[in-house]
């Protein structure tokens, strides 16, 4: 099903719009072939063809809603058998216009590979490979603090540690790495969150000792925000951040009101049918370079005004 046939009761249609470059870009897949086919993750033990593609979509448009309203919004279309094409984050990583293409573990998910590049390849982005030895799963495992200064990345579950290094040469980034230990945390994005003025939102359970002892020689006490246990199986660092938004799928009376006294504006979408294939808020979308995203996509027109 082409991405015109879904109904988006409350944006106005991408190909209408021409933002400001510095207004922040996320990728989007809808969800009208999502499905629970398999099991690659604790999360989709026992939800096997148990979640409602119905009650999905309508999820997932009210993630699209919220987000577009702090964000511009590209989309790719689903492909047939690959049910896990919505988790876009999984997609890549990309930075200033080149973008990392991933290297799945699971053969269940290397079948989106070349459909996430073809769209890539046909908006003008520079395509940089990891091996297939080494599993490289995109913004799921690797996350640029928000200076800019340092991507941390993952390693674990999904990912070796010998994609760091070719991560560091290609951006010429300091690379932290953090070893996940949990395997209901299998991707750094659900358990570690940088946010706007250089917060860290995370789970220290999901990270061995070293790992948190990184994470906290980098951001002070005063900028760390523990999560509990309940709040990180809702997936709350699963978040998408844009400014002083944070989009999550639920938070914690506690914690939400600690994030509203830190400035930030915390939008609840409920992602339960997401949840069974073990994803939320942030592996719904992969955050593109915004100036980078529309003059590349070919929507970008600095004279053009803000569509209403």
């Amino acid at each position: 099903m082409s991405t015109s046939q879904i109904d988006f009761t409350s944006p106005v249609p991408l190909t209408n719009l021409h933002r400001d470059p510095a207004t922040a870009a996320l990728l989007m897949c809808p969800p009208t072939l999502y499905d629970v086919n398999y099991v690659i993750n604790p999360w989709m033990a026992g939800n096997v063809h148990a979640s409602s593609r119905v009650r999905a979509i309508e999820q997932w448009k009210h993630l699209y809603e919220a987000v577009s309203q702090v964000a511009e919004v590209l989309l790719i279309d689903p492909q047939p058998g690959s049910p896990d094409m919505v988790f876009t984050a999984n997609a890549g990583l990309e930075r200033n216009g080149i973008v990392v293409i991933s290297s799945f573990l699971h053969p269940e998910r290397q079948d989106e590979e070349p459909h996430f590049r073809r769209w890539f390849e046909q908006a003008g982005y520079t395509l940089v490979d990891i091996p297939r030895s080494t599993p490289f799963e995109g913004e799921g495992d690797a996350l640029f603090s928000t200076d800019g200064t340092r991507l941390w990345v993952g390693y674990g579950p999904r990912t070796l540690m010998s994609s760091h290094r070719a991560l560091e040469r290609i951006w010429n980034v300091e690379v932290a790495s953090l070893h996940l230990i949990d395997p209901r945390f299998y991707h750094l994005d659900t358990c570690f969150a940088p946010l706007e003025g250089g917060y860290i939102m995370y789970f220290p359970d999901a990270f061995d000792d070293a790992s948190v002892e990184a994470i906290e020689a980098f951001y002070p006490p005063e900028k760390r925000i523990v999560v509990s246990e309940i709040d990180a199986a809702c997936f709350v660092c699963n978040a998408i951040n844009i400014d002083r938004t944070v989009i999550v799928n639920r938070v914690s009376r506690e914690l939400g009101a600690q994030l509203g006294s830190l400035g930030f504006n915390v939008v609840q979408v409920a992602l339960s049918e997401f949840l069974k294939a073990g994803g939320a808020a942030k592996c719904l979308v992969m955050k593109l370079s915004a100036r980078e995203a529309w003059a590349k996509a070919g929507n970008y027109n600095p004279s053009a005004r803000t569509a209403s």
